[in-house]
């Protein structure tokens, strides 16, 4: 309203933070040895297997060789990967190195995708009262300061400036240049050591005394004039999540408390139930309500938040290893394929241009999945993320098989039965195209798919895995006129679905590959037949693809769509909260 010539303003009152309640907890830092207890020993190496990698060894040698000058020379060396391994597991196995009864420990390398579970593993190695030092480097860092802010507050870090083109005397050089911090980190006393560990880490400071809740007073101030736009504050919105670095860059829809409670008008399950345990930099467990606010911000329907809940009990399994999933290197997103009945009441996509935009279920439910790995456990591009280039498939990745369309069966039917709607869930780079528009026959066109799996710099072509061959209707009637089965084409993709072995040798992720496959010739980009799975989706013509696997201890999975007694729901609406 107006006032003589002067616009009355209005102020907008609260919004659900997406990042929840986060609760602060200061790690106790350990006491640190003398000089002389230094020297008696022992100290603890754990390296995470990442100085098997180039010449990052070095780290290692050239630290036990300056200790080595000032009389220090009782060591514990321990090697292990924490891929695939739960935030429990990684306790675990620091409780296991302590009962050595080191004086220090010193942990290394943070460099990529394994630093926030090594970060873990430190953090456990203060918490049962050992001073210890973690070895990190570009872009690693940042990962390992905002794991160590959000579960201790603090912790003992030093980087070293190398990459994988450093050589033996850049690595050690580095390792000279903060021996300082190095000894530092060991030998501070109390009330010092707690400065040297500071990370300046400055992401969420507001977040402790939110709980729960953006307070919009004096945030978002709209004259009468504004209040008259149908979005009324919608760009201010959006550029006060942007600086607090909640969402994904694009406009949303504002999470208020109604709109939340709407959402889960089809998700008979309490707003407090977990989902995934413990996920990300933040450590928070993902809840149903977490994913409630992440939907309505996507502009989801209510009737999506069953296949939302579905996908996150998949990605919750271990196997797919979510907790390395979240900030890894690799661009790839977290793809969700959705096969039978629902998928078809519900809108989700599987015809023409299904992987792209222009089908509200599909970008929103994908746009969801991935607000919810930024918002609550806060994996922030260009922060907390390690995603070196990224993709499109890190803000929404979601189709459906279309029944209709296929002349096999689709994947609910294969593993269930045609009324059971499952998620399929695979860490996975954006499609690969597979065009081919003059093969006549079954074969000509399984050379083209063949040599589209086997791209070298993707990461199955050094670690065998998972992947999924989405084929267009076209493709899929030429294979099937010929008498192709989805097993056939399985077996004789995966029998010829392989590189040379020196085309792999020292490249790539070699370091990190399963060790039966240490002395293959050649090299298969998949462990198993049943790796390959066969789609088909898309609209007519000769362009099928090929979606390729992050693949590092990482599987996909398959999961049914059930109401909360487990039973397989027959429409949607049985979802509905009475």
């Amino acid at each position: 309203m107006k006032k003589g010539d002067v616009w009355m303003k209005t102020t907008f009152s609260t919004l659900v933070d997406p990042r929840g309640i986060q609760e602060q907890y200061i790690l106790p830092l350990s006491k640190r040895p003398t000089m002389e207890e230094l020297k008696k020993g022992p100290i603890l190496f754990y390296n995470n297997t990442k100085l098997s990698f180039v010449n990052y060894n070095e780290v290692f040698v050239r630290t036990k060789e300056r200790l080595t000058e000032v009389g220090i020379t009782n060591y514990i060396d321990y090697v292990e990967t924490v891929r695939g391994k739960s935030t429990k597991d990684l306790q675990d196995y620091a409780a296991m190195m302590a009962k050595e009864k080191p004086v220090a420990a010193i942990v290394a390398l943070g460099d990529m995708g394994t630093s926030a579970a090594t970060t873990i593993v430190s953090i456990a190695l203060e918490e049962l009262g050992i001073p210890t030092l973690y070895f990190t480097a570009p872009p690693g860092t940042s990962i390992v300061k905002s794991v160590a802010f959000y579960r201790a507050t603090h912790l003992c870090i030093t980087s070293l400036d190398i990459y994988q083109g450093s050589s033996v005397e850049d690595v050690r050089g580095q390792v000279d240049k903060e021996w300082d911090s190095v000894m530092d980190a060991l030998l501070l006393p109390p009330g010092q050591i707690e400065q040297r560990a500071d990370l300046g880490f400055v992401l969420d400071k507001d977040v402790q005394s939110n709980q729960g809740i953006i307070d919009l007073t004096d945030k978002l101030v709209l004259d009468a004039e504004d209040q008259q736009e149908p979005a009324a504050g919608i760009e201010a919105i959006t550029e006060l999540f942007d600086e607090l670095r909640i969402g994904d860059g694009f406009p949303i829809v504002p999470p208020t408390t109604r709109r939340v409670k709407r959402m889960m008008s089809y998700c008979p399950y309490e707003p407090e139930t977990v989902l995934a345990e413990q996920i990300g930099p933040s450590g928070k467990d993902i809840t149903v309500q977490d994913v409630a606010v992440a939907a309505v911000m996507a502009g989801c329907k209510p009737q999506y938040m069953p296949i939302l809940i579905a996908s996150f009990k998949a990605m919750a399994n271990q196997k797919y290893n979510f907790i390395q999933s979240v900030t890894t290197s690799h661009p790839g997103g977290n793809m969700v394929l959705v096969s039978g009945p629902l998928a078809k009441e519900i809108g989700i996509h599987g015809g023409q241009g299904c992987l792209g935009p222009g089908f509200a279920a599909n970008m929103t439910i994908g746009r969801a999945m991935n607000l919810v790995i930024v918002n609550t456990c806060r994996s922030v591009p260009g922060v907390c993320d390690l995603a070196c280039t990224s993709s499109q498939a890190e803000i929404t990745y979601c189709f459906a098989e279309d029944a209709d369309l296929t002349p096999w069966d689709t994947i609910n039917a294969e593993r269930f039965d045609e009324d059971t709607t499952t998620v399929y869930v695979l860490k996975a780079e954006p499609p690969h195209d597979i065009i081919d528009f003059l093969s006549l026959t079954a074969g000509d066109l399984l050379d083209t798919i063949v040599d589209c799996t086997t791209t070298l710099g993707s990461n199955n072509a050094y670690i065998p895995g998972p992947m999924v061959i989405v084929l267009t209707p076209d493709h899929s009637w030429l294979l099937e006129r010929e008498g192709w089965t989805k097993d056939a084409l399985r077996e004789h993709i995966y029998a010829r679905s392989y590189n040379e072995t020196p085309l792999v040798r020292n490249r790539g992720l070699v370091p990190v590959r399963p060790k039966e496959f240490d002395n293959a010739h050649p090299m298969p980009v998949a462990r198993k037949v049943s790796d390959i799975e066969i789609v088909v989706a898309g609209g007519r013509g000769g362009h099928s693809a090929v979606i390729l696997p992050w693949a590092l201890h990482s599987e996909a999975i398959v999961e049914k769509v059930v109401l909360p007694d487990g039973s397989i729901p027959k429409s949607i609406e049985d979802f509905r909260v009475k």
